[in-house]
């Protein structure tokens, strides 16, 4: 090719890159900054009409285990406003029922982290309104990869359930929820896994004072298994049976979905700003 082919060629390159940064970066944020308040919302649900108050949401728990453990938990929000749990118990078959003490409510961290990221990132997407310019395919990367950030500590927050110790479990605020109170051979914990909220339940025996031969404290989890071991107030414990059960909440759902969009989208403009990394590496914009 010749020259005067060549520098046809690049000035063809240098418009759609132009374009590419006038027009394409912003309707990509616009349409990110669509899905994603849409992801939002689904975090606060309003009751028709009362667009302040969260509505509240009803879900029914029961595990196939010969439903040892059945429940229902009311859903306000990032907040579990009450639970109802009853629990038959495996050495007496007797049925303990447990629900939360008026006064409390447990706010469920990941639902109000995930929440925090989604706005974070609309925040860094609304600060590069129409009006402005990019100047450079580093910087649409640079605000992509800020926002990817967000949005993948999001997702991580709804799928990576924290992982606790026995004892941190025993002593956490949840257990002091209930009336009546937990025995003390009974723990519980509550959890968003994907779309999932769960329950899960440990009973307990205590070990003899004496019990050294195999003692083995148990390490951080999310799910600890029958035989697990803990100390606890010069006490030693073991698990001795372990019940989950979950039910889906849907907008869970779609906002796991909206955010997998959202992340499609940065990384698909990620790739058409590469197209031209070549020829801008050389050439500064």
């Amino acid at each position: 090719m010749t020259s005067a082919g060549l520098t046809v060629a690049t000035r063809h390159r240098e418009e759609e890159f132009n374009w590419l940064l006038r027009e394409e970066v912003h309707a990509v944020l616009k349409q990110l900054q669509d899905v994603l308040k849409e992801a939002s919302r689904r975090f606060s649900i309003p009751s028709p009409g009362l667009e302040s108050q969260l509505k509240q949401e009803n879900f029914i728990l029961g595990s196939s285990s010969m439903d040892q453990v059945k429940g229902v938990l009311t859903l306000q929000g990032e907040a579990l406003t009450q639970a109802d749990i009853n629990l038959k118990v495996a050495k007496s078959s007797q049925t303990m029922h447990f629900q939360f003490r008026e006064d409390k409510q447990w706010k469920l961290q990941q639902i109000q982290d995930a929440r925090n990221h989604v706005n974070q990132a609309l925040q860094l997407l609304s600060s590069h309104d129409e009006s402005y310019h990019f100047k450079t395919g580093t910087e649409v990367n640079k605000l992509m990869d800020a926002v990817m950030l967000q949005l993948t500590r999001a997702r991580n927050r709804l799928t990576t359930p924290a992982s606790l110790t026995l004892p941190e479990l025993a002593t956490s605020g949840l257990m002091k929820m209930f009336s009546p109170p937990m025995p003390g051979d009974v723990m519980v914990n509550f959890y968003i896994n994907l779309s999932k909220l769960c329950l899960m339940v440990y009973q307990l025996h205590v070990l003899p004072p004496n019990t050294t031969k195999n003692f083995k404290h148990a390490g951080s989890s999310v799910l600890h298994n029958p035989g697990a071991m803990f100390e606890l107030n010069n006490n030693r414990f073991e698990v001795s049976h372990v019940h989950k059960v979950e039910c889906v909440v849907p907008w869970l759902n779609d906002t796991l979905v909206f955010l997998t969009i959202s992340l499609q989208l940065c990384q698909q403009l990620k790739d058409k700003i590469s197209v031209f990394s070549s020829f801008w590496s050389y050439r500064p914009f």
